[in-house]
């Protein structure tokens, strides 16, 4: 697999503002070992006030929340898409969050970059994170 380097991502000025705007984080790939990334991530996301949203293809709850099985299946406003997946995820994914029409930022995590994925979301007019971190972000700009 060859690495792609990110074409499209938001600075620390634009991400300092999207923490300060988004309520409710949609986390696809969250997993329910307290282990992952994805857990760490959203338990401490969720400690600092954002509302989370489980996006896993089993289990019932995680962290406290209803889990759905996809974005499609949430009955309320997500405002960021925080993506835990494999790069050649992020396509489908991207098009449910811009079928949605709610959804204003997508955030690959760190080491997770798709750029085809980025210029659609981008030309959906949603801001586009890659190959960072959400919680590293959010604690050195608030910490």
């Amino acid at each position: 697999m060859e690495c792609e380097v990110p074409s499209i991502n938001s600075n620390l000025e634009e991400i300092k503002e999207i923490f300060k705007t988004v309520k409710t984080i949609a986390v696809v790939g969250l997993s329910p070992n307290p282990d992952k990334d994805s857990h760490r991530v959203a338990k401490y996301l969720q400690s600092v006030g954002y509302k989370i949203v489980p996006i896993y293809p089993k289990g019932e709850e995680i962290l406290g929340e209803k889990v759905y099985k996809s974005l499609k299946e949430v009955p309320f406003k997500i405002d960021l898409v925080d993506v835990f997946r494999k790069p050649q995820a992020l396509v489908p994914i991207v098009q449910e969050a811009i079928a949605r029409g709610d959804v204003k930022v997508v955030w690959f995590q760190k080491g997770i970059v798709n750029n085809e994925a980025a210029k659609l979301a981008q030309e959906a007019g949603m801001k586009v994170v890659q190959n960072r971190c959400t919680m590293v972000d959010h604690k050195a700009l608030f910490g």
